[in-house]
């Protein structure tokens, strides 16, 4: 079923192991009401004669309430977009597939020659996510991360150096009825399939996970255990690289957005909602992961890049306070993280 994400900061995260109050991170459903410790009343006791109904003509209905667990799948779960033609937009240059925003994505193809394209997409009042698209006439998927609302889709061709001109523009309106869909399906950024060998490698690794935090954890481990940073790309890579997970897995080595995208393309395709975010910790370009868990909502950092590292903030670490006193306060203080790209 639909779950509804709640935002919560680290902190809240922190002390929810020592915390009654649980409800501003608790998903819709799961909320019953908490038991009581004083003893109950003569009427309320479990072996008080039961009281008769008022009408026993009427019996009371009483639905059960709707609890969105996670449920773990077996193997994989990969979301494939779809450019269903039902809604779309063109000129000569462009063609923009909107059939899907419901789940939180657009397909978007170029039909022109030039060889240098960039697509810009702007939800009103908020961040312009800039992207390079091919010039080879198939479509690719770009996610609604800013969630329902007004969208303004632009192509542009290079006309020199840093110079371009508009080709294409079209204003849509998003009313994003699954939620996560932006960070469960693939996009350019993070762009697996059902046959990819990181989707496959993701299965085998969390065969015997638990629960959704065993599933990041173990992930995070994997990753971290098998592959190795590739300093020569690092130097060498240039502005529009996109990563490729299953040549990172294959060559078992990759820079830090091969990093991200490959954790978060594991942990997409066992269901679990995640963000690749790119921004700021103090004056470093910095990028972690949030993934949704259920009964907690958003957990922010839970694996992040501190300059040198990938690291693993564990939540249930965290609450535990098994992480170390800097890394807590760090973590701890959301305003060390300024995010401004969700992919």
């Amino acid at each position: 079923m639909k779950k509804k994400a709640i935002l919560i900061p680290i902190t809240a995260l922190a002390l929810a192991a020592g915390s009654t109050g649980c409800s501003a991170g608790t998903a819709p459903g799961t909320g019953a009401a908490a038991e009581s410790s004083a003893a109950p009343s003569p009427a309320e006791s479990p072996f008080a004669d039961p009281q008769p109904l008022a009408d026993a003509a009427q019996p009371i209905v009483i639905e059960d309430q709707a609890v969105p667990l996670y449920s773990k799948p077996a193997g994989s779960y990969v979301r494939t977009p779809i450019a269903s033609g039902t809604v779309t937009y063109e000129n000569n240059l462009a063609l923009l597939d909107a059939s899907n925003m419901g789940e939180g994505y657009i397909m978007l193809k170029y039909l022109g020659s030039n060889p240098k394209i960039k697509v810009q997409i702007t939800k009103s009042g908020s961040t312009t996510y800039t992207y390079d698209l091919n010039n080879s006439g198939v479509y690719e998927v770009f996610p609604l991360s800013e969630g329902s609302g007004s969208y303004q889709v632009k192509v542009f061709e290079n006309v020199s150096g840093n110079q371009y001109s508009q080709a294409f523009s079209q204003d849509v309106n998003a009313n994003i009825t699954n939620e996560f869909g932006p960070f469960l399906y693939p996009n350019q950024y993070v762009n697996f399939n059902a046959a990819s060998a990181a989707v496959q490698t993701g299965a085998a690794v969390c065969a015997g996970s638990a629960d959704q935090v065993a599933v990041v954890a173990d992930i995070y481990n994997y990753v971290i255990t098998n592959i190795s940073y590739d300093t020569a790309k690092a130097a060498s890579v240039q502005s529009g690289y996109l990563p490729n997970v299953d040549v990172v897995l294959a060559q078992k080595k990759g820079i830090c957005f091969d990093y991200a995208a490959l954790m978060t393309a594991m942990l997409r395709s066992q269901d679990i909602p995640t963000k690749l975010v790119v921004g700021y910790t103090g004056n470093l370009y910095h990028a972690w992961i949030n993934v949704y868990l259920d009964g907690q909502g958003w957990v922010d950092n839970v694996i992040y890049f501190d300059g040198h590292d990938w690291k693993l903030m564990d939540p249930t670490f965290a609450s535990n306070g098994n992480q170390s006193e800097e890394i807590m306060k760090y973590i701890g203080n959301g305003s060390n993280y300024q995010g401004k790209y969700s992919y």
